[in-house]
């Protein structure tokens, strides 16, 4: 019956239907028909698990960080982030390029959004970009791509939601992507100027003297300052043993608001309103989704699919770095299906009894599974990120595809497998920091 929950599930997500829709739809088949003699489960079992599993404090961070990333969008941070960065990289050719991909890690570490990052950086850039003669596809690949960093910058909401689930500490699964993160910001920014070689339409902006650059520094770097605090402030944090992620998230808020309005403008108390009611209704939908998929994670626990899933692996190869890469092709193809928090929410129960047998790090798989769900966010045919990148820049899909596709095999791709397979060196900063094992 286990075979045939699965098969509800992704006939469900491939024609469309909602994903918590998709999930209390796989889940009524195990309730009326699941259970070793075919009987099903009882639902007034299940219903309490699931309340209990989101009736949790650390969650109140994802709502949190949320309106905090949603405050300084509109609070025009974007641009001054934007023209600090212009700086140092905005001479060479594609440099533009690399200011946004930049910008967007910076911002993604203030959000911990894709699309919070993409929205407020992409609308800044995509305009810049044209003018300086970008293609248009490129662009809204470049910008989709690079807005995914704000997944492995931490706060990161996915980690969150991971750690909640594993049981493992927060901080130590947001240092288990910077390194992969800075990877990615590379590589993003080297394929950008790669791509833009041999392209004769791209301007180049004139070489400034180190002393116009001292100046600019000084300039944009006193205005930006103010939202450059809000990282070290929120991380210096936790990491100092100062807050909580949870208390952490609540002095971003603090801290954005009054930044925001006062300092860049960028609202009034009116305009405050907007972000709370959005942030609200995006952590509605993160809840209700948690909740349906609490449920279906249990279901698939009580039909013992992890242990099914390991004697698939098994059959195919007996070596567990075979299996770890099964695994992240299993990462891959779910991300294709649905969003990030659903992939995490539904493998990690199912995942991590795996990975724990094999000998892995639960901190490495942390790493792994943000990678991953960034990989997913733009890999159709969900790919809500790229697709949002070619709704703000006016892009066909077809126009972007082939420079996604560059990006994805040629920056995540290599990030991926160093991810997988380079645990001491991912593990580098939980290590040294935290005092993680290997």
């Amino acid at each position: 019956m286990i075979y045939v929950a699965i098969v509800i599930l992704l006939f469900c997500l491939m024609l469309g239907v909602p994903v918590p829709v998709s999930f209390m739809a796989s889940s009524a088949w195990l309730i009326f028909f699941g259970g070793p003699d075919g009987s099903g489960y009882q639902a007034t079992q299940l219903l309490p698990y699931a309340f209990s599993k989101i009736n949790s404090v650390p969650l109140i961070a994802i709502a949190l960080f949320i309106m905090a990333g949603g405050i300084m969008e509109r609070g025009k941070i974007g641009e001054k982030l934007v023209d600090l960065v212009d700086v140092f990289v905005g001479h060479i050719k594609g440099g533009l390029g690399v200011v946004g991909t930049i910008s967007c890690a910076v911002f993604g570490s203030i959000s911990g959004a894709a699309c919070a990052t993409l929205s407020c950086i992409g609308t800044i850039m995509f305009p810049r970009l044209k003018a300086e003669g970008y293609p248009r596809g490129h662009s809204a690949a470049l910008m989709a791509n690079a807005s995914l960093l704000g997944l492995l910058i931490p706060p990161n909401a996915t980690l969150i939601i991971f750690a909640w689930i594993s049981g493992q500490p927060v901080l130590a699964c947001f240092l288990s992507t910077v390194i992969p993160g800075i990877l990615t910001i590379t590589l993003i920014s080297l394929v950008n100027i790669w791509l833009l070689r041999d392209n004769k339409e791209v301007l180049v902006a004139h070489k400034r003297s180190n002393a116009e650059k001292w100046r600019l520094l000084k300039e944009r770097g006193k205005v930006a300052l103010p939202a450059l605090m809000l990282p070290i402030i929120v991380l210096g944090g936790i990491y100092g043993g100062i807050m909580t992620v949870t208390e952490a998230s609540a002095v971003a808020v603090l801290y954005a608001i009054p930044v925001g309005m006062f300092v860049y403008k960028g609202f009034d108390w009116r305009g405050l309103w907007a972000p709370v009611v959005e942030s609200a209704v995006t952590t509605g939908v993160i809840m209700a989704m948690l909740f349906s998929v609490s449920m279906l994670s249990r279901l698939y626990l009580l039909e013992d699919l992890p242990s099914r899933l390991l004697v698939l692996f098994k059959s195919v190869s007996e070596n567990r770095w075979v299996i770890l890469f099964m695994i992240n092709i299993f990462l891959v193809i779910m991300g294709m299906l649905m969003d990030d928090i659903s992939v995490v929410v539904l493998t990690t129960p199912i995942l991590m009894p795996i990975i724990m047998e094999l000998g892995f790090s639960p901190i490495h798989y942390a790493a792994i599974v943000g990678v991953n769900t960034g990989l997913g966010c733009i890999t159709p045919p969900a790919a809500p990120v790229l697709y949002l990148a070619g709704r703000l820049n006016n892009t066909p899909i077809d126009e972007m595809m082939r420079p996604a596709l560059y990006f994805m095999f040629l920056c995540w791709g290599p990030v991926l497998l160093f991810t997988s397979y380079f645990p001491k060196l991912v593990l580098f900063l939980p290590h040294v920091i935290l005092g993680t094992p290997w």
